[in-house]
This record gives structure tokens, C-alpha cells and sequence, in this order.
């Protein structure tokens, strides 16, 4: 839970807060998600995915398709000394990070967003969260 900033510097180490560091534990995994941000996970959650995955019939355009993108972007990663991490330059340019990130807690993940793109989502989104919250929790499509 929570949302932190930082800053990523120019060799794209990005200070990992200190409240995620420990459920992250020594390794972990960071990929391209969605909306134009990046997702860590435990390994443990990653595992739950990778077995979700798998279970996806490859003859199906649109499993293989998400597969590539998801697996071809992602990096095993440890925390520095400084509790940093090192970001890849293809993850850092999906993600549009150049400077401030905000990196939140969601739930199985931590994921990490450019200070403009979370900025963007929140105002896209901030007047539809009441309709949404109805629908997940109304059981309505």
C-alpha cells in the first residue's frame, strides 16, 4: 500500500522505498505492465503468474501475444546496498522514466509509474472510480 517518489537517476537506479523492501525480499521481479508503467513482483507472486500463464492455450493469438510482451520484458532484479534498483533501459523507456516515478503498492505488486503518466491516470480515471467501484463490486460487467 502507499505511494512514494523518487527520482531515477541517469543510470536508471531507482530508490526502492524501505516499507516494500522487506515484502520484496532479496529477489525479485520487474516487467512492462500495464498502462505504461512498470510491476514488481515477489517471486513467489511471479510464480503464480507464470503458472496462470502457462495454463493459456498458445494456439490463441492474443495469450501468445501478451506472453511475448510480458516475459521478453522482464528482469530478475536485487536491491543495491542503497536500496536501489537497476531498471533496464527498454523497461525505462515503456515506462517513460526520466526523472520523477511514483512507485505505489497495489495489492500482489509494486508498480512503478512516471510522475506524468500517473499524474494522467489519476485525472482519466478520478471521476469514473465511483462507477468502477460499483461494477467490480456489484458483480456488473
Amino acid at each position: 500500500m502507499g505511494e512514494h517518489r523518487h527520482s531515477i537517476d541517469d543510470k536508471n537506479r531507482l530508490v526502492i522505498p524501505s516499507s516494500y523492501r522487506d515484502s520484496l525480499g532479496s529477489s525479485f521481479i520487474i516487467t512492462r505492465g500495464l498502462e505504461k508503467c512498470l510491476y514488481i513482483y515477489t517471486e513467489s507472486e511471479w510464480q503464480k503468474i507464470v503458472d496462470k500463464l502457462a495454463s493459456l492455450p498458445f494456439t490463441k493469438k492474443d495469450a501468445r501475444t501478451f506472453i511475448r510482451s510480458f516475459f521478453s520484458a522482464a528482469a530478475n532484479c536485487t536491491l543495491d546496498k542503497q536500496g536501489r534498483i537497476n531498471i533496464t533501459p527498454n523497461q525505462a523507456l515503456y515506462a517513460g522514466l526520466n526523472k520523477e516515478c511514483v512507485i505505489i503498492g497495489a495489492n500482489d505488486r509494486v508498480e512503478i509509474w512516471s510522475k506524468e503518466n500517473w499524474e494522467e491516470f489519476n485525472l482519466e480515471f478520478s471521476d469514473a472510480l465511483e462507477s468502477v467501484a460499483e461494477h467490480l463490486f456489484n458483480g456488473e460487467d
